[in-house]
């Protein structure tokens, strides 16, 4: 990752740092974002944005600096860290301040753990679209029916 290799030594040598699962889907992208969900693992039929309806790309560029749905838990980062919310600034100050990274990570597991239950919601919603159901994979399938327990 690019923005966080010029601070790798501080982030491996720094005590108050342990990256959380949310934190890594908001570093990386990898996670309920429309561009992920969408073009990665194809269970979204677009990439939009399903918080904000501005028909902007979800991704996670997107939900820490400009998505409206987001400005309340924004706010709280912005606080500590100033309005340059962009990938490099925000991995460096986390490098640097325990206030930053705490903030950061605060920010990540509340939105992401919203963001996850939207998801579910869709996925589960009786008019849901047959691309975000859930489809075990071949291996699950395998496994299923190596059990006996294969899905309907």
């Amino acid at each position: 990752m690019a923005a966080i290799r010029p601070v790798l030594r501080e982030w491996v040598e720094c005590r108050h740092r342990a990256p959380n699962y949310h934190l890594t889907q908001m570093l990386t992208g990898h996670g309920c974002f429309g561009v992920y969900l969408c073009g990665v693992v194809k269970r979204e039929p677009t990439a939009d944005c399903h918080h904000c309806g501005t028909g902007e790309v979800d991704t996670a560029q997107h939900t820490r600096e400009a998505c409206p749905a987001w400005a309340e838990q924004r706010a709280a980062v912005s606080s500590v860290l100033g309005t340059d919310l962009s990938l490099p600034v925000m991995a460096a100050a986390m490098a640097d301040r325990e206030e930053v990274w705490k903030a950061v990570s605060s920010f990540s597991v509340e939105v992401m753990t919203l963001k996850e239950a939207a998801e579910r919601a869709r996925k589960d919603a009786v008019d849901s679209l047959p691309i975000r159901r859930w489809r075990p994979g071949r291996r699950r399938r395998a496994h299923l029916v190596a059990l006996d327990r294969a899905p309907p």
